[in-house]
């Protein structure tokens, strides 16, 4: 049975916050309710805060996070190690790594991960600007800290090939997160061991 709304403005916005993942109707329904009983004000500094959001935010020329300027805070960073490229899934594992304070150089985003179910292929990933990046010199290793997936694996066995030509260490994290997990919900801890108890690539294909 569809829920019965007092009103159609009301119904609107319960449809437009159950669209956001991981939120469904009933939660909806309570933000809404929530945004509702709040000062006016409130509602439009929300508004204002999400459309500014969506129009004006930045993704980093160099490594693709997101950022208010044309580079991001960590690839703007001197004292960051820029010889060492950590390439991650999405903008999240940054955020996840960043917050185990183990990780001192910078990163590259992909955007996803190839995914042939999903119709995700190299091309629409951010792999070629990573590969441009090592082509340019002054990098040492690249990290691959993608999720321990099927998915997660292809993806990286595509880079470590692609950037076999380049003379450099290509290293993956270390199994200390689960097979099948996500990055972003490893413990702090664990990422941190994984990051630094990395391994070589190369011989991770060997075990």
């Amino acid at each position: 049975m569809n829920q019965q709304y007092p009103s159609v403005l009301l119904e609107n916005a319960v449809n437009e916050l159950a669209a956001l993942p991981g939120i469904g109707r009933k939660t909806a329904l309570r933000l809404a309710l929530n945004i509702l009983r709040r000062e006016p004000a409130y509602a439009e500094r929300l508004s204002s805060a999400l459309a500014a959001l969506r129009k004006d935010i930045n993704y980093c020329r160099e490594c693709h996070n997101i950022c208010d300027t044309d580079l991001c805070s960590i690839c703007s960073n001197p004292l960051r190690d820029h010889s060492t490229i950590c390439v991650v899934e999405n903008i999240k594992e940054v955020m996840a790594i960043e917050n185990t304070t183990q990780f001192h150089g910078v990163y590259h985003v992909l955007g996803g991960i190839i995914s042939p179910v999903d119709g995700i292929g190299p091309a629409d990933l951010e792999t070629n600007s990573l590969i441009e990046r090592v082509a340019q010199g002054g990098i040492k290793e690249v990290i691959l800290a993608l999720r321990t997936t099927m998915e997660g694996d292809t993806t990286n066995f595509y880079i470590w090939r692609k950037l076999e030509p380049y003379n450099i260490l290509v290293s993956v994290i270390a199994r200390g997160v689960s097979v099948g997990d996500e990055i972003e919900y490893a413990d702090e801890i664990t990422l941190g061991r994984s990051i630094l108890n990395r391994v070589n690539f190369n011989d991770s294909l060997k075990t």
